[in-house]
């Protein structure tokens, strides 16, 4: 159950995308370690203040308002469904998009909602300013059992800022 935990908090990054110039990124610019740590930070806060106070968190909705913009869930799709995505059709494309996200949102929320404050840690992100995909390396340490290792894919958006101020905005 801890292993679903955290592999669930943790796998709801990956395949995330960020946003940044296309150019090398200015100094203010976030790079994509750096948002999964912000995004974790903020989910795993709530999470612990809610169980504080003794309250429920209502996962589903921490799950779709700081998690799901970070997906590009046609990509993830594409990817789970392969060679096949290209015999469907588009009105089949869309729905299996839209059920792949259903299937996700349900898993991820499961494992949120049982998070018991496993500590998660970002490696050093070993990629060039400008590259376009990047791989974004964690660990999460349970006690008792062996760190599970975790690697998010990540690629950049075609937006600026967009999202991460969107991201920075919500809990305001």
């Amino acid at each position: 159950m801890h292993r679903m935990v955290a592999a669930g908090l943790a796998a709801c990054f990956g395949l995330a995308v960020w946003n940044a110039p296309a150019q090398p990124p200015a100094p203010a610019a976030v790079q994509p370690d750096v948002l999964l740590r912000s995004v974790t930070a903020e989910v795993t806060a709530v999470l612990k203040r809610d169980a504080a106070a003794g309250q429920p968190t209502d996962v589903a909705q921490l799950v779709e308002k700081m998690i799901l913009p970070l997906f590009d869930f046609p990509r993830m799709t594409r990817i789970a469904v392969a060679r096949n995505w290209g015999q469907a059709s588009p009105e089949q494309q869309a729905a299996l998009v839209e059920q792949f996200t259903a299937l996700l949102v349900r898993t991820y929320s499961t494992a949120l909602a049982t998070y018991s404050g496993q500590e998660i840690r970002y490696l050093p992100l070993r990629s060039a300013p400008v590259d376009s995909e990047v791989l974004v390396r964690s660990s999460v340490r349970r006690p008792g059992v062996e760190a599970l290792t975790i690697d998010y894919d990540i690629r950049r958006a075609s937006t600026a800022d967009g999202l991460i101020k969107a991201l920075a905005d919500k809990n305001r």
